[in-house]
């Protein structure tokens, strides 16, 4: 049964980290120009969401490599919710708000959300004498 669990709470969470990587990799896309490189920056942001979208990209491509590592658990919810309280620090309106009026932070929101809740949950099954060990051994 937790096997079951922790198998479906892996692919949630490599789901939200992907859909939360090209949400931001298409908003920061028709952003970055070659006068960026040149004049100050207004808006760090796009800057920001590449590193973030490629670092999530790897969380996911471990997870689906079948890694059971804690500290990979937290490093993805904890970059999710660095972009949802990021987005709650961000804007000036409530957040509903917000959110009504960008389809696109919508659902980016949602899947980190999901993701945090996710990446949680893994984070609490993997236990911590498991080394991280794509492998299933016969005494576990």
């Amino acid at each position: 049964m937790q096997a079951t669990i922790e198998r479906l709470c892996r692919l949630a969470a490599i789901q939200a980290a992907l859909v939360v990587a090209a949400v931001h990799l298409l908003w920061a896309a028709s952003r970055f120009s070659v006068s960026l490189l040149s004049n100050p920056v207004a808006d760090s942001r796009p800057f920001l969401f590449v590193p973030a979208a490629l670092l999530l990209v790897a969380i996911a491509a471990a997870l689906f490599r079948g890694h059971r590592y804690r500290r990979l658990s937290a490093l993805g919810g904890g970059t999710l919710a660095a972009l949802f309280s990021g987005y709650l620090l961000w804007v000036s309106e409530p957040l509903l708000t917000a959110l009504a009026g960008d389809p696109l932070a919508a659902v980016s929101k949602v899947a980190e959300l999901v993701g945090v809740v996710a990446f949680s949950l893994l984070y609490y099954l993997h236990h911590p004498a498991r080394q991280g060990s794509p492998v299933e051994t016969a005494d576990e």
